[in-house]
């Protein structure tokens, strides 16, 4: 019992925060956050997730659903906040969001030698264990959800996450759509749909982007943006910067 009233509490304390976020020269759109803390009892790990959608106080039905995984932060625990910029966007867009916060400050620090495919490996299937643990939790608390079309969205090291996901998991996506992975190569398949947006500035290795003949067959995406860095693709990202990612994602989504 006291496990149960402390887990409303938490959320009560924490599902409090609102903000506005502009998608339009005119229109803004009032967006909340709720951010809470799922536990894996089969891992023994505790996964922080941040949720964002319109305030409102009815639950819409049939909201197509997005799961993002934030770029390597040095465990620093605030990671799945800084990407709001995006996140807040597309639920204003009436889709469901969900951030992960993939690292602790009690995990390892991701290896910086050694081939990173290799030593970084571990690290990513955690990731995707967390983004599987949070879908099938998000059906259990909110069945209302379009589980049909689930698109995973992430940034560096969490694109990595994202393009590995559907090799353990597959039919399980509808779209991928990575920021600059730069280590795990893409599913060679036809489903999920592959979408990613490159840097100016930091090559993925090699064998991770896919050949044109590869890209034509399998109908994937791949845009290089010219005027943003790999670290200018979180909240870092200036104004003009912001608008490019969130035009090229919205159109990957309604694709």
């Amino acid at each position: 019992m006291k496990g149960t009233i402390y887990f409303f509490l938490f959320i009560i304390i924490l599902s409090c925060s609102t903000f506005k976020t502009q998608i339009s020269d005119d229109l803004n759109f009032v967006v909340r956050l709720d951010t809470l803390k799922l536990y894996d009892k089969e891992r023994e790990r505790e996964i922080p997730i941040a949720i964002y959608q319109l305030k409102s106080s009815k639950r819409q039905k049939k909201q197509r659903v997005v799961i993002f995984s934030h770029g390597y932060g040095q465990n620093k625990g605030s990671d799945y906040l800084a990407y709001s910029y995006l996140t807040a966007f597309l639920a204003s867009k009436e889709l469901f969001v969900v951030s992960i916060q993939h690292e602790l400050s009690t995990d390892s620090l991701l290896p910086l030698k050694g081939n990173p495919q290799i030593v970084r490996r571990p690290f990513w299937e955690r990731g995707v264990d967390n983004i599987h643990f949070v879908i099938n939790k998000l059906k259990e608390t909110n069945p209302e959800l379009d589980f049909n079309h689930i698109t995973l969205i992430g940034h560096s090291n969490g694109g990595d996450m994202t393009a590995l996901f559907p090799q353990k998991y597959p039919n399980m996506i509808d779209k991928i759509i990575t920021l600059d992975n730069r280590r795990m190569a893409f599913p060679k398949s036809n489903k999920p749909k592959i979408y990613s947006l490159r840097s100016s500035d930091q090559p993925a290795d090699q064998g991770v982007l896919p050949t044109e003949k590869e890209i034509k067959k399998l109908e994937m995406t791949i845009i290089k943006l010219s005027n943003t860095t790999h670290n200018e693709m979180d909240n870092n990202a200036n104004d003009e910067q912001r608008k490019e990612i969130q035009k090229y994602i919205l159109k990957f989504l309604k694709d």
